[in-house]
C-alpha cells in the first residue's frame, strides 16, 4: 500500500517530467504534448493544474534554472543524460519557484531517476538539489531574471526593434503567470458580476486563472477564453460597418470568427485543417453562433464572391505569447521567423484577391518580431497598389488609444497594462482596397 501511495504522489511529477521531455527533446508546443498525454487527462484537476503551472515555471523560468545548476556541478551533465537534467530542472523549479518543502521536492525529483541509465545519477541529484535548497533562494534574487530567461537572438531582436528598457519590460511580463482573459457574447457588465471579473478598457473581461470549465456560463455559451489583444483584430475590422459579409482566414480555434458572428455579421470561416475545424465547429455550436466553415488552403482558394471584410490572423511565430506559451522562447529561432514572413507574404497576396473593391482587409499576428509585422505590409504595399493603409483613429476602437502606432496601426506589448496583469504582443493593421482597383499586383 505504502508503495502504491507513493506512486500515486509521484505521478503528477512524472507526467511532467516527460512533458518537460517533450518540449525540449522533441521540440513539441507544451499545448500539443498536454493535449497528447493520457496521463494528464486520468489526472485529478488539482493535479492537472500542479502538472502545467509545474511544467510552464520549469520553462519559462529555465535560463535562471539552468546557471544555478551550472555553478552546482562541476561537469556539464552529458546529452545522454537529457533526461535526467530535465528532472533536475523539475525539481529546482519545485524548490525555487513553487517553494514545495525541499525533502519533498528533492524526493519527487531523485524517483524521477527509474531507468537503469538514469539511475546512475540519483546520488548527484540527491547532492545538487539539497545545495539548492540551501543556497538557491539567495543565488536566484541576485539573478538578471528577465535576461537569463531570454535566448540571445529574441533578446537581441527586442532591443533593436524597442529599445533596451522596453525590451526588459517585455521580458520580465514573460515571467508572470497570465490572468484569464474572456469575451462575452453578450452583456459584458452581466458576465462581470457572475465572474468576479474586472472589465478591461478594451471591453475584454479580466480574472484570475481558473479552470475554465467550471466557470459560471462556459458550457451555456455565454463567453469564451480569449486574450484581451487577440480579441482587438476582429474589433477593427468591423469598426464602423454594419452587416457586413465577412471572411474570418486562418480561423481555427474561432475567437475571432465567434466574436464576427456575435457582432452580426454573416461570416465564412476558412481553415486548412480539418481537426482544427471541428475544433471551431463545437465551439460554435456551444456558442450558439453560426458561421459557413470551409476547409481548404488559402493559397489556393477562391470564394464565390469577394466579402466586404476580410480578418487575416496569419500564422506566425507566436512570439507575442511567450507568457501564455514558454516553450515558444525555447523552441522557436531566427530562422523561424524569416520562415513564417514569407508565408505571411503569400497570404497577405492570396488574402487581399477575397476583398471586394472598396472593402477592407485586417492583417493580424500575435508576434514581437517587426519582419512578420509592419515590415510585411510594408512589402504587401509595395508591391500592391490596390491596397493602402487604412489607419485606426484615435477613439474609433475602445481602448485601443495607448496601443496606436504613428502609421495608425495597433502594436501590443506583453509589458503593456502591466498593473492590470500584462497583454499578449499584437500586431494589427487595416487596409483598404481601393475602389475599381486590382486586387494584388
Amino acid at each position: 500500500m505504502r508503495g502504491t501511495e507513493s506512486s500515486r504522489r509521484q505521478r503528477p511529477r512524472a507526467i511532467a517530467h516527460a512533458l518537460l521531455d517533450a518540449v525540449l527533446l522533441q521540440r513539441r508546443a507544451l499545448d500539443e504534448a498536454l493535449a497528447d498525454s493520457a496521463g494528464f487527462a486520468a489526472l485529478a484537476e488539482r493535479d492537472r493544474g500542479l502538472v502545467r503551472h509545474l511544467t510552464a515555471t520549469t520553462l519559462r523560468r529555465l535560463g535562471q534554472i539552468d546557471a544555478l545548476l551550472a555553478g552546482f556541478v562541476e561537469r556539464p551533465l552529458p546529452d545522454r543524460a537529457a533526461s535526467a537534467r530535465n528532472a533536475l530542472r523539475l525539481g529546482a523549479a519545485d524548490i525555487l519557484f513553487l517553494r514545495t518543502p525541499a525533502h519533498a521536492a528533492v524526493n519527487e525529483a531523485v524517483g524521477l531517476l527509474r531507468t537503469p541509465a538514469a539511475r546512475r545519477y540519483r546520488g548527484l541529484a540527491n547532492a545538487v538539489l539539497r545545495r539548492l535548497a540551501r543556497e538557491g533562494s539567495a543565488l536566484s534574487r541576485e539573478q538578471d531574471a528577465a535576461r537569463l530567461n531570454t535566448p540571445d537572438w529574441l533578446w537581441r531582436s527586442w532591443v533593436d526593434a524597442y529599445g533596451t528598457e522596453t525590451a526588459r519590460a517585455v521580458a520580465e511580463a514573460h515571467l508572470a503567470e497570465p490572468p484569464l482573459d474572456i469575451t462575452a457574447a453578450s452583456e459584458p457588465d452581466e458576465w462581470a458580476r457572475r465572474l468576479e471579473a474586472e472589465i478591461l478598457p478594451t471591453g475584454s473581461l479580466r480574472r484570475p486563472a481558473a479552470p475554465v470549465g467550471n466557470l459560471p456560463g462556459f458550457r451555456d455559451g455565454g463567453w469564451w477564453v480569449q486574450d484581451a489583444a487577440a480579441a482587438l483584430p476582429a474589433r477593427v475590422l468591423l469598426a464602423g460597418l454594419d452587416d457586413p459579409r465577412a471572411a474570418d482566414l486562418c480561423a481555427a480555434p474561432g475567437g475571432k470568427t465567434a466574436q464576427l458572428a456575435a457582432s452580426g455579421a454573416r461570416v465564412t470561416a476558412l481553415d486548412i485543417s480539418p481537426g482544427r475545424l471541428e475544433r471551431l465547429r463545437e465551439n460554435l455550436a456551444r456558442l450558439r453562433l453560426r458561421a459557413e466553415l470551409v476547409e481548404a488552403d488559402l493559397l489556393r482558394w477562391t470564394p464565390p464572391a469577394p466579402f466586404d471584410a476580410v480578418l487575416l490572423d496569419a500564422p506566425c511565430s507566436g512570439t507575442g505569447t511567450i507568457r501564455r506559451h514558454p516553450d515558444i522562447a525555447l523552441n522557436k529561432t531566427a530562422d523561424d521567423v524569416a520562415r513564417m514572413a514569407a508565408l505571411q507574404r503569400a497570404l497577405l497576396d492570396a488574402a487581399a484577391k477575397t476583398v471586394r473593391p472598396g472593402g477592407r482587409l485586417v492583417y493580424a499576428v500575435c508576434s514581437l518580431q517587426p519582419e512578420e509585422g509592419p515590415a510585411a505590409v510594408e512589402a504587401f504595399l509595395s508591391a500592391a497598389p490596390g491596397f493602402r493603409r487604412l489607419p485606426i483613429g484615435a477613439g474609433e476602437v475602445e481602448g485601443t488609444e495607448p496601443f496606436l502606432t504613428p502609421d495608425g496601426d495597433i502594436r501590443t506589448l506583453p509589458c503593456h497594462l502591466a498593473e492590470r496583469g500584462g497583454i499578449d504582443g499584437f500586431y494589427v493593421c487595416r487596409l483598404e482596397r481601393r475602389g475599381g482597383a486590382p486586387a494584388s499586383a
